[in-house]
């Protein structure tokens, strides 16, 4: 990347844009880095050649490495392309029908009423679970018992009575999410899953690790958004801001919290940190983000400062913190407020 040149501002930003570039390049030290990030935070036409920087970048990484690019593509050796494509595509399918039952199982377990917000309503199990038997019958019909090395007899028996015989919900949702990444390895919203089920368990190491993995690996830049921010959640719950911190603003700086809303928590979660920090000015900041990028969620988030005791005791035991938020947040005190949960799913 030591070839790319990019157009600077020649105001004031430049110096700050000048070290956005090295960062990207890996060639800034962590409190330059640190106050770049910072910077772009407060500032949005920084922030915006922030984010047509990191698209050029990753467009010339995904040139000069296409292996990550065409990780699927690679698997087509020694067959007919087509015939190998199609049964990738069967086996995805397969792996997103044990997806879906698997989280629908789990959320019922873990929570009936569906309380956890999640990017994604969860399927109606009995309709997915009937129309992947038709689906799974219908390879097997076509003689493609063995495509992309699935028993597709035995995924059938998964889907029939071998589901039947778990009477645990939370079971089931794990033998399907795991039959999910079995099928398909690559199923990265299965992993993500099976992931929250091991910090609903109590393995936050665990949890951790997959979370971290799948942030390392996933394709899809939203899955890495939603690793990101269960990792930071772990991470806070723990007590660990700073680290949490490093979660959240990855959200924001990549992008991903302006152009999906269902990434807003973010700016509310690392105000909250800042918060936990004592961190005032920086914490008032990221919630005047928040609302100012997200209008329409201002409800919402209002219900979020709501439910969130830890967070009111932190503010109130800072001295004019609450004044001042009350001065820079008005719409806060304005919006209807009740207890709602910050847990985000796919």
């Amino acid at each position: 990347m030591g070839s790319m040149s990019w157009p600077l501002e020649s105001d004031a930003h430049a110096h700050f844009q000048m070290d956005l570039s090295c960062m990207l390049d890996g060639e800034l030290d962590e409190a330059a880095a640190a106050r770049a990030m910072l910077h772009i935070e407060e500032c949005g036409k920084c922030r915006h050649f922030f984010d047509d920087i990191r698209l050029q970048v990753r467009a010339h990484r995904d040139a000069l490495d296409p292996d990550r690019l065409f990780a699927r593509v690679s698997m087509l050796t020694g067959a007919d392309l087509r015939e190998e494509a199609e049964h990738i595509d069967l086996v995805h399918r397969l792996a997103t029908v044990f997806y879906q039952l698997g989280k629908a199982y789990v959320l019922s377990a873990i929570d009936p009423d569906f309380r956890t917000r999640v990017f994604e309503d969860a399927v109606k199990i009995d309709d997915v679970q009937t129309k992947g038997r038709g689906f799974v019958d219908g390879v097997v019909m076509a003689g493609n018992g063995r495509a992309g090395g699935v028993d597709w007899a035995e995924a059938r028996h998964m889907l029939n009575g071998r589901l039947a015989k778990i009477e645990s919900p939370l079971e089931k949702g794990r033998r399907l999410l795991e039959e999910a990444v079995q099928a398909d390895p690559n199923h990265e919203e299965s992993a993500l899953y099976l992931a929250f089920l091991h910090s609903h368990e109590g393995r936050t190491l665990k949890a951790a690790d997959e979370y971290r993995r799948i942030f390392d690996s996933a394709l899809s830049e939203e899955n890495r958004g939603h690793a990101a921010m269960q990792l930071g959640r772990l991470y806070a719950g723990e007590g660990d801001y700073r680290r949490a911190l490093v979660c959240f603003r990855w959200i924001s700086i990549s992008g991903l919290s302006r152009v999906d809303e269902r990434f807003f928590g973010a700016h509310f979660n690392a105000g909250k940190c800042y918060t936990m920090l004592g961190q005032k000015d920086r914490a008032l900041i990221a919630f005047r983000a928040l609302l100012d990028e997200h209008p329409s969620r201002i409800s919402e988030v209002a219900r979020l400062f709501a439910g969130a005791t830890k967070l009111q005791q932190a503010i109130e035991s800072i001295p004019g913190f609450l004044e001042e938020l009350v001065q820079r947040c008005p719409e806060l005190f304005q919006a209807p407020g009740s207890s709602q949960s910050d847990a985000e799913l796919p």
